[in-house]
């Protein structure tokens, strides 16, 4: 059999040039570089150094270098088999050992992680570079796609095409010259991302605001107080308080904050983290240079622009499309978004006096005191039954159980990268292990802003490989021995975050490359802002939201309170998503010849916002492009728009749930065995 003779040579080549790596360097005992012994293959925090990543990664690369060289020096025709579905395995002990660094570098970047990562990224880039212009390599791709594309079915034809599209969108096609621009613009982009994953931590770090009399604070809560307390304590004491700024550009403090200066203090160190106010801390420089090189990489492929040709592969297909989509958003949104501003500054009048002028920084406050007066609600008054541990077992567990028929065993035998680290066995229906399943919730200084999922081992039944799935987001730790409370948005959030991780525990695919959230950008979206709709369903709020220290469920008055709070001058949310959304495209629309220097990046901002009817100082956008994290350090460049865009479909199937039974097992089945089949059967 031809397969097996190709596929034993390249498993031979791999196990030499591990065993080379392994004797080389000290790395023999190297963790990384061995299969691991726990449950699942989890990572065995417990043995790995950081001293142990980068000659793991080293060897890691070496072993994908001595794969490919095995398909490419074959003497067997190119076949699915020998090409493709080696190329898709070739980096099997990479992705292995890059899934734990990365994990850290996003979560737990210490010293010696971020030192690590400087070295890393240009040998990972280099050898992508490596791959995607291997002209022998794409040859043999581009044979199977031309012969077997058509003879190929289900999971098989869609690798063929996943592998044959990724080379060719990475210029696999292109001239000599072209090859060789694209390949340092690729080296230049890979190491300005890096610069700016360290530059935004330490900026958002830099901005926190201290704080020297508690009297300052008058309307927090006493655990906010206590938070500020611990903050100031754990990023080095230089005042009694420390009030530590998030990833957004709004800060939920300010919501109770009754100083009202000490609140223009907070929303200006948020809005002015990166963008050069303080010298040190300038993220501009990176960005113009990022969206730079992304449209002439899109011109060099024959495109517009950037947004162009990152749309291709999305649902949306154009930019056309999008601004179609938001433009008509944009027309319903500013008559609503008028409407609320002009409500909050008539209120806001009736205490401080005719001449007021509402600014950012009093929206949140003075909202919350027009809603609580209106709705007799406040966050407050919920946020004793929103205890983190009830909303995640009794909640976010609860609710995929009744749904899926997951069940959750919590494991205390892993270990972990931080103590705050829970671990759970995730069960299936039929009570075989389906996943591992990681929260890491509590924001610390070694920790980038924000909310994500990601794994350390995606899910395929060639590699005999179980997910292993972690969420992360940056929760405020309550004091030792006291429950942390979060607000309803936390809640959402929590929510959130777990549909992703579900995308990836209920992943049945048979390669790797195609599984968990391998999917469309603005698709990807839609089973976390679908798990959200569980938050709010009456059988589970009821379940988790109960008195911290009663235990007693949240009484009916004030449950129908909240609920219809969710609703209260909802305008802001859509606001400042649009907004962020039209700067990520407008950056993204450009030649290369029309983006602004640094020095006037914060004006180009201005005037696409204005353009666009979206200029609003009471509604800033959710992120500011010097913090714009998604698509200067993340995958989101011209695709911030799929929050938005999910967000129908998210909607569509929350609506089905509802009509057939939220919570009744065979509608959470339809879901698992095919989502557009459960679409379609409602007309939609």
């Amino acid at each position: 059999m031809k397969i097996v003779r190709v596929m034993t040579s390249i498993a031979i080549v791999s196990a030499m040039m591990q065993l080379t790596a392994c004797n080389d360097a000290g790395t023999s005992e190297n963790p990384l570089l061995q299969p691991s012994e726990l449950p699942f293959g989890a990572p065995d925090f417990s043995k790995i150094k950081p001293t142990d990543y980068l000659p793991a990664i080293k060897a890691a690369i070496d072993d994908q270098r001595s794969n490919i060289k095995a398909i490419v020096e074959s003497q067997e025709a190119p076949t699915f088999e020998n090409t493709i579905v080696a190329y898709a395995e070739s980096g099997r002990l990479l992705d292995r050992v890059e899934s734990v660094f990365s994990s850290l570098c996003s979560a737990d970047k210490t010293p010696e992680i971020a030192n690590t990562e400087k070295k890393v990224t240009p040998l990972l880039t280099e050898l992508a570079n490596e791959i995607s212009f291997n002209k022998q390599l794409f040859e043999r791709i581009k044979t199977v796609y031309d012969n077997e594309h058509e003879k190929l079915t289900g999971e098989d034809q869609k690798l063929l095409e996943e592998v044959y599209k990724k080379f060719v969108r990475a210029g696999a096609l292109l001239p000599e010259d072209k090859m060789a621009r694209m390949k340092e613009i690729n080296m230049r982009i890979s190491e300005l991302q890096q610069q700016w994953g360290d530059l935004l931590p330490d900026a958002t770090n830099n901005a926190a605001v201290w704080v020297d009399n508690k009297d300052d604070l008058a309307g927090l809560s006493e655990a906010d107080i206590a938070q500020c307390k611990a903050d100031a304590e754990s990023r080095g004491g230089k005042a009694p308080y420390c009030i530590v700024i998030v990833n957004t550009t709004q800060q939920a403090l300010l919501t109770n904050l009754q100083n009202r200066d000490l609140r223009r203090k907070v929303f200006e160190a948020s809005i002015h983290r990166a963008d050069g106010t303080n010298e040190k801390f300038n993220t501009f420089p990176l960005v113009v240079e990022i969206a730079k090189l992304r449209a002439e990489k899109a011109a060099i492929m024959g495109y517009k622009n950037y947004a162009e040709y990152s749309l291709e592969n999305t649902m949306a297909k154009t930019p056309d499309n999008v601004y179609a989509f938001l433009k008509q958003l944009i027309k319903d949104y500013t008559p609503k978004a008028d409407a609320e501003t002009k409500a909050i500054e008539e209120y806001a009048r009736k205490t401080e006096g005719p001449d007021f002028k509402l600014e950012p920084y009093d929206r949140f406050f003075y909202s919350a005191k027009m809603k609580k007066e209106m709705l007799e609600v406040s966050d407050d008054d919920v946020k004793p039954y929103f205890n983190l541990d009830s909303v995640q077992q009794n909640g976010v567990f609860y609710a995929a159980n009744r749904a899926y028929g997951l069940t959750f065993k919590q494991r205390t035998d892993i270990p972990v990268y931080h103590p705050d680290m829970k671990v759970f066995e995730v069960i299936d229906k039929d009570g075989k292990p389906l996943a591992l399943f990681y929260s890491d919730y509590f924001r610390r200084p070694t920790k980038r802003g924000g909310a994500w999922m990601s794994s350390f081992a995606k899910q395929s039944t060639l590699r005999e490989q179980l997910p292993i799935i972690y969420n992360v987001t940056n929760y405020a730790k309550a004091p030792e021995g006291q429950p942390t409370l979060i607000t309803w948005d936390e809640v959402c959030t929590l929510f959130h975050e777990f549909g992703h991780a579900l995308h990836g525990i209920l992943s049945n695919c048979k390669y790797n490359t195609l599984s968990g959230t391998a999917v469309a950008r603005d698709f990807v979206e839609m089973p976390s802002q679908f798990n959200e709709s569980f938050a709010s369903i009456p059988e589970v709020f009821d379940h988790f939201a109960k008195h911290t220290q009663t235990g007693e469920p949240m009484p009916a008055e004030l449950k129908a309170k909240m609920l219809k709070s969710i609703n209260f001058q909802t305008a802001y949310a859509l606001g400042e998503n649009l907004a962020a959304t039209c700067l990520d495209l407008a950056w993204h629309m450009l030649a290369t010849d029309q983006i602004p220097t640094a020095d006037k990046a914060a004006e180009f901002e201005t005037k696409a916002l204005a353009d666009i009817g979206l200029l609003n100082a009471q509604i800033p956008p959710r992120y500011s492009t010097s913090y714009f994290n998604h698509v200067w350090g993340g995958g989101y460049a011209a695709g911030y728009y799929s929050y938005l865009w999910t967000e129908v479909l998210a909607v569509n199937i929350a609506n089905c749930f509802a009509a057939r039974g939220p919570l009744k097992p065979e509608v959470g089945q339809d879901l698992r065995d095919d989502a557009s089949a459960l679409l379609k059967a409602r007309g939609l």
